[in-house]
């Protein structure tokens, strides 16, 4: 078994497992335990109260976090003539056509996000085999299927993330790095929540927000509140004083 740093034990003392903690205490807390010799990247996770074998219950789309995610998006698009000169001018990182659907048939996956343009999909759609289980397929739903191929590359590269509900209904998603300022990871938690909730389906019954985690890559999961998440940053401070956390 892993044994954990001095450093980590210690942090932990500080922390409840069971406890369920105001979103603003979650992620001042998130930041006193990381202890990695690393800028960790930050990860918001909810359980739904979906059922994602059924159609009408899949949760899927993107997102545009308004602090970013801190890192570099390595974005791949699939099309050719005009469309991958615009591509290649904002900044995509790989463009092709045929030649790129051959490159992945040969186990080429070394990007973040693929986008096509709708007149490439008879080919690349062959590719869902090998793009579908890493969640890197392209698909109208989240916009990744697209005659504005411009504005889509720039929109990744800002920020602009997938999400979609795996088979027992979890969503997770990057929402930056420890090094954030703390309200800066609560604006993009919030706006997460917030689009959850704008896609809830019509058909979904009872608690929509079964369960919600905040942890860091290296850090332990710290449950959330889901039934107070109007509290805000500003009330940090008197909120952790007592838990002797500081923002």
């Amino acid at each position: 078994m892993h044994r954990r740093g001095k450093k980590y034990r210690s942090a932990l003392q500080d922390y409840d497992r069971e406890r369920l903690y105001l979103l603003p205490e979650a992620v001042v807390l998130l930041k006193k335990l990381s202890n990695a010799n690393f800028d960790e990247t930050v990860v918001f996770a909810a359980r739904l109260g979906v059922d994602p074998r059924k159609a009408d219950q899949i949760v899927r789309g993107t997102i545009s976090l308004p602090a970013g995610i801190g890192k570099k998006v390595c974005v791949a698009v699939f099309a050719a003539g005009q469309a991958a000169i615009e591509a290649r001018e904002v900044g995509a990182d790989i463009v092709g056509s045929d030649d790129l659907v051959a490159r992945v048939e040969e186990g080429f996956v070394e990007f973040d996000v693929a986008i096509a343009t709708p007149d490439l999909m008879n080919v690349v759609g062959k590719l869902g085999r090998i793009l579908g289980p890493r969640g890197l397929m392209p698909n109208p739903r989240t916009g990744t299927v697209t005659n504005e191929v411009a504005k889509t590359v720039l929109e990744f590269k800002a920020g602009r993330i997938e999400y979609r509900t795996d088979k027992v209904g979890n969503v997770h998603l990057p929402v930056g790095k420890v090094s954030f300022e703390a309200d800066k990871l609560l604006d993009n938690i919030r706006a997460i929540i917030e689009e959850l909730q704008r896609v809830k389906p019509a058909s979904a019954k009872g608690r929509y927000f079964r369960s919600l985690t905040l942890s860091s890559a290296m850090g332990p999961g710290i449950k959330i509140d889901p039934t107070q998440l109007r509290i805000t940053m500003e009330n940090v401070d008197s909120l952790t004083e007592n838990a002797g956390l500081t923002a």
